[in-house]
């Protein structure tokens, strides 16, 4: 059918351009005196045209404006809205945080009598009289700062060889001489801040996910939440996070160097915490599921998503979702018709860095006599007790402002939390908390038998900086830590480094204008420096041509006659070594003395393995 002239509707020319009060104006202008001619003419801004023009122009700007505006909102850069970069920074993953606490060791000295020790003839301090400084004990520093004692300090314990660990010197002495008091002094580990306990009433009407704000602001640490039924409620970082682990004293053997084994407990009772970017008030936010009744929170049964046989012999494919069987109902319990008591500390900024000596004054103090002394010698040592902080507290710090937390969300959506590449292995291996022990060092390859495993080598250090063996609770507590961050398929197999202990030669010719015993010294210092085991990693091999630019180094080294490596093993002059055997010889490489696979060079004790004459 042809189109006929009538049907042709002409197409009026409209621009988008414009996006500002006096733009808009100007193109309606333009608009009106094109397709309006003969009905308004008077457009002057008295006139009722100018006004319908200006209220037009008026809108559009407005709609113009807050559209750019909420478009940049979209972007954690340029927003500037207070929820809008909350909900960036929870997004990425940022922790909003307030302002955080200092840190630092609190000495405390205490006055004990004197008395003959057990099973030995010589005076010490007297064992009943001596306490334990219990966490929760307050110590204020000169500007009215506060720091709470968070460790338990326990003066009467001792090493392997019956000695105490505390610092033990002579007081006050009898008029013969012998000692009647010893003064004991040991540091305890105090943060900065305040520790309240705010109590929630709940009412017998059950709320799903419900949320607690506390009462103060800057919360750096919530200790421990309670409910009146006994129930203790974990932290977790998303209610779906069902278990968590917990650090308990560890009785092995390796205790010394790891004093505490990672256990991880299932966590029904469980609540994630939020912190407001305006007020910087945390709100806990609670399970969703009734605590009458744990078994809503279990996983589900499989039996029960069993697929039926139809009537018919046959059938098509059927359709199963997966997340059936990892879904719980609940995410979390939480009870009803009782009362929440959440114990906190609060409180933090650049003032809480005091400088020495600063904190002497004790506030509260929190004393236990496990050896239950007569009357009277409680009160004594009490009473000598004092404090002081022998270096700086640090790590009190302002509360970020938004601008300092929105420059950290780049950062963090690079980051993960799980394991894919070797970086990512060994950021977390070093980062374990340090009371489930400490790996010096540590390497990543893979495993020639398996494609899907990966070995991981690792070294520990002694409490003399020695290479040892990392012991067996470490390595528990590393698989712990490690298997909820790595991929379904892949294995890791924890195996001990390989220490090749070494010892070093060298002759050296010395210009006979200087004094050769100071020249050798200096080399020997400097080489002293060279090996220092920090220097060192798994698989590392030595240059030898490094070795000889050190010695070169040296002011007044004209020659060099040789460098020579060779392995050390077993216990040589009360010094002992380890037991790996290495053909130094057969693995220099053009001038590379190559690590074994696994392995990690140390010359164990440099002020003797390593030796030069000066000729």
């Amino acid at each position: 059918m042809a189109l006929k002239k009538d049907d042709i509707v002409p197409v009026r020319q409209r621009k988008y351009l414009s996006k500002d009060f006096d733009g808009m104006r100007f193109q309606l202008l333009e608009y009106a005196k094109l397709y309006y001619p003969d009905r308004l003419r008077d457009f002057s801004e008295a006139s009722l045209g100018g006004l319908f023009l200006d209220m037009a122009a008026y809108v559009g700007d407005n709609m113009s404006f807050y559209l750019d505006h909420q478009y940049s909102e979209l972007n954690p850069e340029t927003a500037v809205e207070t929820n809008n970069i909350q909900r960036h920074l929870r997004t990425t993953g940022v922790p909003i945080v307030g302002s955080s606490p200092a840190v630092v060791p609190e000495t405390i000295f205490i006055q004990v009598p004197a008395a003959l020790q057990p099973n030995s003839n010589t005076l010490g301090p007297r064992t009943d009289c001596i306490p334990h400084v219990l966490p929760g004990s307050i110590f204020a520093a000169d500007n009215g700062t506060e720091f709470i004692l968070i460790e338990e300090v326990d003066f009467n314990d001792r090493r392997s060889d019956g000695s105490f660990v505390a610092q033990v010197k002579v007081g006050t002495k009898a008029p013969d001489g012998t000692p009647k008091t010893f003064i004991m002094a040991r540091a305890g580990l105090c943060v900065s801040g305040k520790e309240t306990t705010d109590t929630f009433n709940i009412g017998s009407t059950f709320v799903p996910f419900r949320q607690l704000t506390l009462g103060n602001g800057n919360v750096t640490d919530v200790v421990n939440v309670i409910d009146g039924f006994g129930n203790i409620y974990y932290e977790v970082n998303a209610l779906t996070h069902d278990v968590v682990y917990r650090n308990v004293i560890n009785t092995a053997k390796d205790n010394d160097l790891v004093p505490e084994a990672l256990k991880v407990i299932p966590a029904p009772y469980r609540y994630k915490s939020d912190v407001d970017l305006g007020t910087r008030k945390t709100t806990l936010t609670f399970g969703g599921g009734s605590a009458d009744s744990l078994e809503d929170d279990i996983i589900p049964d499989p039996s029960e998503f069993a697929i039926t046989f139809p009537y018919s012999k046959t059938f098509s494919r059927i359709a199963v979702n997966p997340q059936q069987l990892l879904q719980t109902n609940t995410l979390g319990v939480a009870a009803a018709n009782t009362s929440v008591s959440v114990t906190y500390r609060y409180g933090g900024g650049l003032n809480h860095n005091v400088p020495p000596g600063s904190i002497r004054n004790i506030v509260v103090l929190n004393i236990f006599f496990p050896g239950n002394p007569p009357a009277g010698f409680g009160a004594i040592v009490r009473n000598t007790m004092e404090v002081s902080n022998q270096i700086q507290a640090a790590g009190g710090e302002d509360a970020p402002s938004s601008d300092d937390l929105k420059a950290l969300i780049p950062s963090i959506r690079n980051s993960q939390e799980r394991i894919v590449t070797r970086e990512d292995m060994l950021a977390r291996i070093y980062t374990i908390p340090s009371n489930f022990g400490r790996v010096f060092r540590a390497a990543i390859r893979s495993n020639d038998n398996n494609p899907l495993a990966t070995q991981l080598f690792i070294v520990s250090r002694s409490t003399d900086q020695k290479l040892i063996t990392s012991p067996d609770t470490l390595k528990q507590n590393l698989i712990k830590y490690l298997n909820p961050y790595r991929m379904i398929s892949d294995a890791i197999d924890v195996l001990d480094a390989r220490v090749i202990n070494l010892t070093l030669t060298f002759e050296v010719v010395v210009d006979p204008a200087l004094n050769r015993s100071v020249v050798l010294q200096n080399v020997l210092t400097k080489l002293q420096t060279t090996f220092n085991i920090k220097n060192y990693h798994i698989n590392q091999p030595i240059i030898v041509s490094e070795v000889r630019n050190a010695i070169f180094s040296i002011q007044g080294i004209i020659s060099l006659d040789q460098v020579r490596f060779r392995n050390i093993t077993g216990t040589v002059n009360n010094r002992t070594y380890s037991n790996d055997t290495f053909d130094v010889d057969s693995n220099i490489k053009q001038g590379i003395l190559l690590a074994p696979e696994g392995g990690i060079f140390e010359i164990r004790y440099p002020e003797v393995d390593i030796v030069g004459r000066a000729i």
